[in-house]
């Protein structure tokens, strides 16, 4: 057998004490995959004397100094763009190689990751960085690598499917729902990456890079979070027979020309509850993926823990040892299609409008006519009177994203309509 992978271990939470303990536990396996011991060269932590379960010989807190080190490979739990960028790069041009769940470094400094890597012929690999212990990046970068994807579509972010699970099995509101999954530790102490969409937003960038051989950044990717949905939200999918979900979307569009360029966006979305994503619930991710020749394929499992994403670093990190003992090379970053991205206006997309209007002859071609004037077209209305008010849904068939967004705000200054209740968009009925 070989000589040992020596690797330096950058963080040590949730999921890097994970990866330390089944590198300690699973050792002579992990040897055996890898064609050579693969061995903890040293941990990198903020405070070592916080760590007394772990070897105190293996402890640092100068990551930078272990990087530099006598290390193969560098492997990187910690999160955030800086100081680890520098790391990171400094490893690659070493020529060791990187292995990380950085969901926010990877949708910013991709590019200058991959040709990092590329120069020295290191190893990038990162799996983790999108949905846990799913193999999901390997799939789309490796196993499709001779299809064509036409599009993702995917639940990328346990704490917001938790609460839109909650709300539609309970009916509780929005608020609520957030302290529970606090109190559950589904939601962290500041929950705004998640619930806000920068979170999935990352990971949709990660998604469309590697699907469409693109580089597409996380200020590429549309972005809206869950604050704003309702319970009421939730009852008006159900009256639809649909379900909300936030959603990554991914997707290759076509424009009058035939000419392609990329969507990328992450919003909260009615799914009809036939639809595959439907049944995801609570903590779960789930990805669907469309392509040419190998048609619709569904990836699901735990997205989030420390044991999951250990599972998908430890595959990884399997993979570039196994590398380095045969002298070989992992894939490379593919960004030979350089599509355009779509603004998020121009991207076609369906509404689901709730409007509170006067109940009195006439309001519905008011309404109509607004529709009509932004060349929007409608697919179903369902009215409800109570009292002197009327309830009015509208949902609308595929529009460009602004001129769905005008229509509502001329909706707003019609007389008749006492308020613009809410606004959602529909996916999956294509």
């Amino acid at each position: 057998m070989a000589d040992s992978v020596k690797v330096a271990l950058l963080g040590c939470g949730t999921v890097g004490g994970e990866v330390a303990r089944l590198l300690h536990e699973q050792a002579d396996e992990l040897a055996a995959r890898a064609g050579a011991p693969v061995e903890l060269a040293g941990i990198a932590v903020r405070r070592p004397d916080k760590h007394p379960e772990l070897p105190q010989h293996l402890l640092t807190s100068d990551a930078e100094a272990l990087v530099d080190s006598d290390v193969d490979v560098v492997v990187e739990l910690i999160g955030g763009i800086d100081p680890v960028r520098g790391w990171l790069l400094s490893a690659l041009d070493q020529g060791k190689s990187v292995v990380t769940a950085n969901k926010a470094l990877l949708a910013e400094c991709s590019a200058e990751l991959s040709e990092a890597a590329d120069a020295s012929g290191a190893d990038l690999y990162f799996e983790a960085a999108v949905a846990g212990a799913i193999p999901l990046l390997r799939p789309l970068r490796e196993s499709l690598a001779g299809d064509r994807i036409t599009r993702v579509l995917g639940i990328v972010n346990g704490t917001t499917n938790y609460i839109l699970s909650a709300m539609d099995e309970t009916g509780s509101g929005y608020t609520e729902t957030l302290e529970e999954a606090s109190r559950l530790g589904y939601a962290e102490a500041d929950p705004t990456a998640d619930v806000d969409g920068y979170d999935a937003a990352s990971k949709a960038a990660i998604l469309a890079s590697l699907a469409f051989h693109t580089r597409v950044t996380a200020s590429d990717v549309h972005r809206e979070g869950i604050g704003a949905i309702g319970a009421a939200d939730i009852d008006a999918a159900k009256a639809l027979g649909r379900t909300v979900k936030l959603l990554a979307i991914c997707e290759r569009v076509l424009d009058a020309e035939g000419g392609e360029s990329v969507s990328a966006r992450v919003y909260p979305a009615m799914i009809p509850r036939s639809h595959q994503l439907a049944g995801v619930n609570g903590a779960f991710n789930a990805v669907y993926v469309e392509a040419d020749a190998a048609g619709e394929l569904m990836f699901f499992g735990h997205g989030a823990g420390g044991s999951p994403t250990a599972s998908a670093v430890l595959g990884d990190l399997i993979a570039v040892a196994r590398n380095r003992v045969l002298g070989g090379r992992g894939p490379r970053e593919s960004a030979h299609a350089q599509l355009p991205v779509r603004p998020m206006g121009k991207t076609p997309t369906r509404y689901h409008i709730s409007l509170d209007v006067a109940d009195k002859p006439g309001v519905l071609a008011q309404v109509a006519l607004v529709f009509a004037e932004h060349d929007v077209s409608i697919a179903a209305v369902r009215q409800r009177d109570a009292d002197s008010t009327a309830s009015l849904v509208v949902v609308t068939h595929l529009a460009p994203d602004a001129a769905l967004q005008s229509t509502v705000d001329d909706l707003a200054k019609l007389e008749v309509v006492r308020e613009v209740i809410s606004v959602m968009r529909v996916e999956g009925d294509d």
